[in-house]
């Protein structure tokens, strides 16, 4: 059988699996000199493994991809070598039609050209949007870029309002029709959900449409629809392609040093990661997509799995207390009664038996030990309170006799 070559002649099966072993070898180098600089500077304990940007850099394929990146902007630059300024300068065709506007504004109407400007704009302004990347440190603010300078204040001249005037609507236009697109195809094929620094990016800079265009960032606009299916999918798929959640034997994950350990650890660390990264995703998406993929996807699929597996009270309290604290306070704050959200009960109910847990392996001990499970027990209380699980909360102080915290009441 005839090996399957790349453009470059390459067999393509080996190379991709050569440039796989390269990104693992470089990786756990990387690892390993963050390490030795943590042992040095005293910061290995507060360490957590899987919550590093580790995995977030590739060097070799970030210096392949600036230089294909360069090659296209290169090649871009002569796209209108052959053609006069006054049909690809956006500063010249934005001259040429206010000219038309203020002295003919009636034919200038009739001709609708507030209709056909953005479609005429549209590929002279992707062409500025080649390179752009939210992604990236630094990328530039699109509202600061030439071609919105330029149109800024199109069609603003002194004038009598005209409620039908199309003018006024050209640059949320050109938002939904050129930056929308850009940002689905990002979302869909850039974005690393496993990265906190590039969820953070992108969403901010969603946040910067909603707020900024609310007549164009809606769920009635067919290219918002896209470019949050696009989200979704690139969501969806890091849950079924790149989570996993390791199986061992306690007494195996009990060794702190041994390979197994140090995997699992990093497993777990990386989807709690994962996690808070689907959840800054609140206001964006719909609670009911949200709790499907971070809660039932994530958290009781995977998370919950790695907490079964490993009950020591003080590891499984600090892994708990990181959970919690990416869940967004909205969630419990108009609820009534004395159960969580029902997406969160699975949870809760682990948080009750590890109570129990905790409480049944002290029976015996020094009266120190028994005071530091009290403790324990008390923080699980306070986590169970923390996602409105009043019930669970109120039940694992009375049965362990916790009397010093205090009883939450309904709603708050």
């Amino acid at each position: 059988m005839a090996p399957n070559l790349d453009s470059f002649g390459r067999d393509r099966t080996a190379y991709q699996e050569h440039a796989k072993q390269r990104r693992i070898a470089e990786r756990e180098a990387r690892r390993a000199r963050r390490r030795q600089a943590r042992e040095v500077s005293g910061k290995m304990a507060e360490h957590l493994e899987g919550l590093s940007s580790d995995d977030e850099e590739t060097s070799t394929d970030i210096t392949n991809f600036n230089m294909e990146k360069d090659r296209i902007l290169k090649e871009s630059s002569n796209v209108f070598e052959d053609t006069l300024e006054n049909f690809y300068s956006i500063d010249c065709i934005r001259f040429q039609f206010e000219t038309w506007r203020s002295s003919y504004y009636n034919t200038y109407k009739d001709a609708y050209i507030g209709l056909c400007l953005p479609k005429l704009l549209n590929p002279l302004i992707r062409l500025q949007f080649l390179s752009w990347n939210p992604l990236e440190p630094k990328c530039r603010d699109f509202e600061g870029m030439s071609w919105f300078e330029s149109l800024l204040f199109y069609g603003c001249e002194e004038k009598e309002y005209d409620k039908e005037d199309a003018d006024i609507l050209l640059l949320p236009s050109l938002v939904e029709k050129v930056i929308l697109p850009k940002l689905a195809v990002i979302a869909e094929n850039l974005w690393d959900p496993f990265s906190t620094t590039q969820t953070n990016r992108l969403a901010a800079v969603f946040q910067k449409l909603i707020n900024g265009y609310p007549t164009v960032v809606n769920s009635d606009n067919k290219n918002t629809e896209a470019l949050l299916k696009a989200l979704l999918t690139r969501m969806r798929r890091t849950l079924d392609d790149d989570v996993f959640m390791p199986l061992f034997p306690k007494h195996v994950i009990e060794n702190k040093n041994s390979a197994p350990c140090v995997f699992f650890q990093r497993q777990f660390w990386s989807s709690v990661k994962l996690l808070g990264n689907f959840l800054k995703w609140y206001g964006v998406l719909s609670n009911k997509c949200l709790q499907e993929l971070a809660i039932d996807g994530l958290l009781n699929r995977y998370i919950l799995m790695a907490f079964q597996n490993n009950e020591n009270g003080e590891d499984s309290i600090k892994k708990a207390q990181s959970v919690i604290a990416c869940f967004p306070k909205q969630w419990f704050s108009g609820l009534k009664g004395g159960k969580t959200i029902p997406q969160l009960e699975n949870l809760a109910r682990y948080l009750t038996h590890l109570a129990g847990v905790i409480y049944r392996q002290n029976i015996g001990c020094s009266d120190m030990e028994k005071r530091s499970a009290r403790d324990q027990i008390r923080q699980i209380v306070k986590l169970l309170a923390s996602i409105h699980s009043l019930e669970n909360a109120m039940s694992v102080a009375n049965d362990y006799n916790v009397k010093d915290v205090k009883a939450p009441s309904d709603g708050k």
